[in-house]
């Protein structure tokens, strides 16, 4: 494996990737016909898929939404154009928040299907309209807007006869018991969509798709524009829903197989279809916030020993290393590539579990999964890109990971993804291995010179003597290496200095060793002066 680096300039504030909303934190974050219907419905009016009537019910087989993501490939990029009302379109974050789907009324509730299904408003940052299906028995019937299904709090309720349509919309699931239907995943705004294990609480997003990110010529953001959601039978465990991606340089068709447990998995399958040459495509990517922790507290005031939702980027690759990269909230936006040939998995993940490495109780730092990317087919060459932005704040994700294929996509060839999502707590790497869990850096002595400490996870069975760091550095040198074991945690820990020189930016590696026998992962980390 090698590692690419580039330093890019600070990105413009406006191509921050904006949160979406759960919790305390700010809320920045179609449809099916018959093929005949469908290219005259293009024809006659480029805005719509659907009938003057609106959404229209078909046959729906499973190889629809791919034709359909087919079909409008070959035709310039759709405007989506449905205005809202004022009183919507200018709400903002505790406005939008008032609004409140009635659970009482959630899709499947009096059918005691093991899936509810309750949708999404419009309004405040979320206004494109999302088409939503049901499928039952082969056919796709619309899911219509109806506004007694929603609690209005401090805005009148649209018309009665006012065809609003949908934002997205949150699954449920008797996830944490058996009497209680808890919200397993939301697909809203954008691509974005999250999802949680069991004890879990909102973290990290995923996205279908990612363009463009940190380009110089600035990012393009694919959107979910309909979903096809199948209805649940009873004794049911994993539910199947279908998405159209659509964007100007492409269009996708997306399956999703969801299963709620203690890791809830998503298994995904995407074929996506340029219009034209895309360079640089992220797939399976994840978008998550690191504003401080140990390895990176600058400029911090706060009572708090770390905020973020994802402290690492683990990463296996196609020859079976294991790698570690911790996050930082840098000065200027940087973008790592980690360079590799058909990975076995990637993701952001929040190691640090414990309440007393964060000391918030509202936020639930400690409660946040992870997310990791199995591909389940030869990915081929490429890079598993590392995005990180600096931000300010903790309300905005400046965070992203994806695979980005080597050449990207071209143009009228058809590209497949098939992957599996793993929103977890635990880690998903080699139990066999130590993992570098806590990388602290702070500096020491007169000059002074930055300082890494280093804790592994326990030793276990194996045995402490003997253990060796292998260590490098791009520019300047390490120096006053130590290897101990560390009784508190049961672990190792490595600690050394670096010398800088002159350089102002430092590649830094570590891998500990009994002999050439590995004992951990190996360690990678950026210093910037």
């Amino acid at each position: 494996m090698s590692i690419l680096f580039s330093a890019l300039p600070p990105r413009p504030p406006r191509a921050i990737v904006t949160r979406q909303p759960w919790g305390r934190r700010a809320l920045l974050r179609g449809a099916l016909v018959a093929p005949a219907l469908l290219l005259t419905n293009i024809d006659s009016n480029p805005n719509t898929l659907w009938s003057s009537e609106g959404p229209s019910s078909s046959d729906f087989g499973p190889d629809t939404v791919q034709e359909l993501a087919r079909l409008l490939a070959a035709r310039p990029h759709r405007p989506r154009e449905a205005p809202l009302p004022p009183a919507f379109a200018q709400l903002d974050y505790d406005g939008y928040r008032k609004i409140r789907f009635d659970a009482a009324q959630a899709i499947w509730a009096e059918a005691g299907l093991p899936f509810q299904l309750q949708p999404h408003h419009r309004g405040f940052l979320f206004q494109p309209r999302v088409e939503l299906f049901e499928v039952a028995d082969g056919r796709a019937l619309p899911i219509r807007f109806q506004r007694d299904q929603f609690r209005y709090e401090g805005v009148a309720p649209p018309a009665e006869d006012d065809d609003l349509g949908f934002a997205g919309f949150r699954l449920l699931y008797p996830l944490n018991r058996a009497d209680h239907f808890d919200e397993v995943c939301s697909f809203l705004g954008a691509s974005y969509f999250r999802a949680i294990g069991r004890g879990h609480v909102y973290g990290l997003s995923a996205r279908g798709l990612t363009i463009g990110t940190a380009e110089a010529g600035g990012e393009e953001f694919p959107a979910f524009t309909a979903f096809w959601l199948v209805r649940p039978k009873p004794g049911e465990t994993a539910f199947t829903l279908h998405a159209l991606l659509e964007s100007e340089s492409l269009t996708g068709a997306f399956r999703f197989i969801v299963t709620p447990g203690d890791s809830t998995a998503m298994e995904v399958a995407s074929t996506l279809f340029p219009r034209r040459a895309v360079p640089r495509i992220g797939a399976a990517p994840g978008t998550s916030m690191f504003f401080f922790g140990p390895q990176d507290r600058t400029g911090v005031s706060d009572y708090r020993p770390a905020v973020h939702d994802s402290d690492g980027l683990l990463m296996t690759t196609g020859q079976g290393e294991q790698l570690w990269r911790p996050l930082t909230n840098p000065q200027a936006l940087q973008v790592s590539g980690f360079q590799d040939a058909s990975p076995r998995g990637f993701g952001l993940l929040q190691r640090t579990r414990s309440f007393a490495s964060f000391q918030d109780i509202e936020a639930a730092y400690h409660r946040r999964p992870g997310l990791w990317v199995e591909p389940m087919d030869d990915w081929g060459p490429g890079e598993v890109q590392l995005v990180e932005i600096p931000t300010r704040s903790e309300v905005h994700d400046n965070i992203v990971a994806a695979w980005s294929p080597r050449g990207g996509l071209s143009a009228g060839n058809a590209a497949a993804f098939r992957y599996r999502l793993h929103w977890r707590g635990g880690d998903p790497g080699d139990a066999r291995l130590l993992r570098f869990d806590t990388t602290r850096l702070g500096s020491i002595g007169q000059a002074p010179l930055p300082h890494f400490v280093l804790d592994t996870s326990a030793l276990g069975p194996l045995s402490a003597e003997g253990a060796t760091a292998a260590l490098t550095a791009s520019a300047g040198q390490v120096k006053d290496a130590v290897v101990q074991a560390n009784p508190e945690t049961g672990g190792l820990r490595l600690s050394f200095s670096l010398q800088p020189g002159r350089a102002r930016l430092v590649e830094l590696s570590a891998r500990l060793l009994r002999g050439a026998t590995p004992l951990s992962e190996s360690w990678a980390f950026r210093w910037t002066g």
